[in-house]
């Protein structure tokens, strides 16, 4: 199955709401199955980006939708990308 990178930064609203709640985020990570994805790793991050995640997925489609429930809930940022093996990379250069 797919795997992306997701790279969130939370909105004032979320810093509150993780502050207040910090089991928000299991919950959140419930509702990520619930529309067709999984988190494999999960990390919180300093920096730019509060947390960062290797997220399974069927499809683009399916992470788009993902980003955007989410994002609509307005206590985050999301920014994902596509991973791609480095083998699989490889052997496109050597064919």
């Amino acid at each position: 199955m797919p795997l992306y990178l997701m790279l969130t930064t939370l909105t004032e609203k979320g810093v509150q709401t993780l502050n207040s709640n910090p089991g928000r985020v299991r919950e959140v990570n419930r509702d990520i199955e619930e529309l067709g994805a999984k988190i494999v790793h999960q990390w919180a991050s300093i920096g730019e980006y509060d947390f960062v995640n290797i997220v399974e997925a069927p499809n683009d489609v399916t992470l788009a939708k993902l980003s955007v429930v989410l994002g609509a809930r307005g206590s985050s940022r999301i920014e994902s990308l596509p991973l791609i093996e480095v083998d699989d990379v490889l052997a496109a250069l050597e064919a």
